[in-house]
């Protein structure tokens, strides 16, 4: 069960959750004509009186970029407007996540992005740990993520996401907590949501931009804090075999936000890695704005 916030903007306005429906002839629905994204938000554990969003900026200017693709000038300012009102108004109280979408509205039956409608909408639910933190398995899936010569992989185009849908049912229904998908040339890619890192030797090694990976805020923050802390960061293709003997190995994202994995196939990892909780308690404070270093990350929304 979710439990989602009393309170979505849809259709240029304010309305109760249930409120906000599509039709069925919604050309978004049929032909994943949309672009999503996905933020955390928290009750300040220091000041009950107001709401921490991580990185809002950056998500917002994202979705901007997606929307794009689709033909829609959807400006980041505006966004992050309508996100700061939404939450002011649903008063969250437990942890929850920010599902903002951009979408073509219109009813017509032709897969375009030309001569038709486009709308916005915010909803949001509560959400703890998307993935366990104790660690997870995965397996290599059998279906490969797009080329960026097929599908434009820059923007969090809803369409993508049936491959991603895909890979995370065969790994759960063969055993597995999550996927790890292979680009088309056979080098590590991503997982079904998630950026994946992996440690050797002390460094901190990620697939790069030209490996069709998605550009991701928690990967990008990783990627920044990491070298913050001195820790070697390198950005390659990464070998299927690499991963099997890792020092470590671990998820990012907004919802996983790190996520250490112990068992790749049938190659158990050493667990929870030095160089994986460093990162990951370091975000964590940065989050709940305890690391002064980082405030610019973190966006207060007063709730009086």
């Amino acid at each position: 069960m979710h439990n989602f916030l009393p309170i979505a903007y849809f259709e240029n306005e304010f309305v109760p959750f249930e409120k906000a429906n599509i039709s069925i002839a919604t050309h978004a629905l049929h032909y994943g004509t949309a672009a999503f994204g996905g933020m955390r938000g928290i009750p300040d554990p220091q000041n009950t009186a107001q709401i921490l969003l991580f990185r809002l900026d950056r998500h917002c200017y994202r979705l901007s970029k997606s929307a794009k693709f689709l033909g829609h000038d959807l400006p980041a300012d505006k966004i992050e407007q309508i996100i700061v009102d939404f939450v002011k108004k649903n008063q969250p109280t437990k942890p929850f996540y920010i599902r903002p979408l951009v979408y073509s509205s219109g009813l017509g039956i032709a897969p375009r992005l030309h001569n038709i409608e486009k709308n916005f909408f915010v909803y949001g639910l509560e959400m703890g740990d998307y993935l366990s933190p104790d660690g997870i398995s995965c397996r290599i899936s059998s279906w490969y993520r797009q080329e960026d010569r097929s599908f434009p992989l820059r923007g969090k185009i809803s369409g993508a996401y049936i491959t991603s849908a895909l890979a995370k049912t065969e790994a759960v229904e063969s055993g597995f907590d999550e996927a790890i998908l292979m680009n088309s040339q056979g080098k590590v890619c991503e997982a079904t949501g998630m950026n994946i890192f992996m440690v050797r030797n002390g460094q901190l090694i990620t697939p790069g931009f030209d490996q069709d990976i998605l550009e991701g805020i928690t990967r990008d923050s990783i990627l920044t804090l990491a070298k913050d802390l001195g820790i070697t960061t390198v950005e390659r293709s990464i070998d299927k075999s690499e991963l099997f003997i890792a020092d470590e190995v671990f998820l990012s994202g907004t919802a996983a936000k790190v996520t250490p994995v112990t068992r790749i196939e049938n190659f158990q990892l050493s667990g929870v890695g030095l160089i994986t909780d460093k990162l990951r308690n370091k975000l964590s404070l940065i989050t709940e704005n305890k690391d002064p270093e980082y405030q610019n990350w973190v966006y207060i929304i007063p709730l009086s």
